[in-house]
């Protein structure tokens, strides 16, 4: 138990600072996002005409925010759950049932990692160039110049599978800890008092 807990604690402490940086990245690629759809509905329909980055911008943004904001959501219980077969479980059957699923998890997000590195970030379409984006002020960065890579892209996406995997094997030594009656010993989770879907 506690070398469970050793372990624990400062993976504990790691991602809370982690994801509570990435909390305030997500909340800025959000007004992004929000200021370029605008932009963009602004300028199509007053002026006729909109400029072309501004939905790749936006995808941008998107794209890391979900990366950002999906390994918080798992780790205060934000995800949709369907609880009903854990709740006719007996408390050591549900706990045991709760170690099998974060590990099926643990197993797809490694295979998502793998995937996403090898086929979206270190690939064909992410070592190509945006075609609208640019680095302002006519900065050259990298093989594209002027133009931002796509892999700056789809890298939000690996990163948040990077941040959920940390994520999972946090709860997954959490669940663990439970089963073997330390529950008493484990700290709350920030956040997870907050209000959900229900």
């Amino acid at each position: 138990m506690g070398a469970l807990l050793g372990v624990l604690w400062p993976l504990e402490r790691m991602n809370t600072g982690i994801l509570a940086v990435g909390r305030v990245i997500a909340v800025v690629a959000l007004a992004i996002m929000v200021c370029l759809i605008l932009g963009q509905v602004f300028f199509r329909y007053v002026l006729n005409d909109a400029p072309n980055w501004t939905e790749e911008g936006a995808r941008f943004g998107m794209i890391w925010l979900v990366g950002l904001m999906a390994p918080l959501a798992y780790r205060q219980g934000g995800f949709v759950a369907i609880d009903m077969l854990e709740r006719a479980l007996s408390n050591m059957m549900a706990g045991i049932l709760g170690l099998v699923l974060f590990a099926i998890s643990l197993w797809v997000l490694v295979i998502l990692w793998d995937k996403g590195l090898n086929n979206h970030v270190d690939s064909l379409s992410g070592r190509g160039c945006s075609s609208s984006l640019r680095w302002p002020f006519g900065i050259e960065f990298g093989k594209c110049g002027a133009k931002f890579q796509n892999n700056f892209q789809y890298a939000g996406l690996w990163v948040g599978v990077n941040l959920l995997i940390l994520v999972n094997v946090e709860l997954l030594l959490r669940q663990i800890i439970v089963l073997l009656g330390g529950a008493q010993r484990l700290r709350p989770i920030p956040g997870t008092g907050m209000a959900g879907a229900e």
